[in-house]
């Protein structure tokens, strides 16, 4: 790894020894927001997630399994320049393409939405054409640019689509333009305001491909979690956010990103926690060996 380009940070609860040698899910922050559209401050959430895994036991009831069995390495932060958006993702991308490269999955805490063109597009150069992109999440992201920015959290699943992306499921969403609905209903597999009985509906199609998940952590209804730059009203519970798991954890995950939690709008921490909480159940079933 280019460990000059990234800042070390202690997740506190990841009690197990594993090595980066050993590991098998790799978590790396990217503390990029400038694409922002409304509230900006979602750069702090690598550090601000990391703070609060404090509160956090390492046993997940819902998965029943525990955290300290699995193998999980975490690289820090990405250092973030001031040369514009594309030349920080590119730059993620060639550090999560080292990550696949070695047979490890990365778990990426952004940032805004637009870090997702990173990873996925790494797991495109590294072999995995018919990589399935599910995505949770209130906004389509299907604009071909927002206020002048062709890589924006607002276009990042059009960008996806660019890149080659040819299965992309959008779960949850409740916002969008009429033009990005057009675009959904030619080229994506949308599901406005419904996630579960979509969920039930695509797994044995995709079980057998490799699979990256998004989770803009905006899926949530703002009243659940308040700390995020867009947030809509009408989403998911968090209790129903954690059941997600159970759906998916026999999916062949490839990678995985948590996205748009903004510390600055989240005075009680609870969008934080519940973030943290999100990753927590995610490692455990990236990084279990079984």
């Amino acid at each position: 790894m280019q460990e000059k380009k990234l800042t070390r940070q202690k997740i506190s609860f990841l009690e197990n020894p594993a090595t980066w040698d050993d590991s098998r899910a790799v978590v790396m922050g990217i503390p990029l927001d400038s694409t922002s559209s409304y509230r900006a401050g979602s750069r702090f959430a690598p550090e601000e997630i990391r703070t609060v895994f404090e509160v956090l036991e390492d046993y997940s009831l819902q998965l029943k399994a525990n955290l300290a069995e699995s193998y999980v390495y975490d690289l820090g932060d990405m250092l973030i320049k001031g040369d514009g958006v594309w030349q920080n993702l590119n730059r993620a991308e060639k550090l999560i393409a080292s990550i696949v490269n070695q047979n490890k999955i990365p778990v990426l805490i952004g940032g805004d939405h637009s870090i997702t063109y990173a990873p996925v597009s790494a797991l495109l150069s590294s072999g995995y054409e018919d990589l399935v992109v599910l995505q949770f999440d209130a906004h389509l992201d299907l604009r071909p640019s927002y206020l002048e920015e062709k890589y924006s959290h607002a276009s990042v699943i059009y960008r996806l689509l660019e890149r080659g992306v040819k299965e992309i499921y959008q779960m949850g969403i409740r916002s969008a333009t009429a033009q990005e609905l057009d675009l959904a209903r030619a080229k994506t597999n949308y599901y406005p305001h419904r996630v579960f009985a979509p969920l039930k509906k695509i797994l044995a199609d995709i079980e057998q491909k490799p699979v990256y998940i998004t989770l803009d952590i905006d899926v949530v209804d703002p009243g659940f979690a308040p700390g995020t730059g867009t947030p809509e009203p009408g989403g998911m519970s968090s209790a129903s956010l954690y059941r997600v798991f159970n759906y998916i954890k026999n999916l062949n995950i490839v990678g995985f990103d948590l996205v748009e939690v903004n510390p600055a709008y989240d005075h009680s921490q609870v969008t934080s926690i519940l973030a943290a909480k999100i990753i927590r159940e995610a490692l455990i079933i990236l990084g279990s060996k079984c």
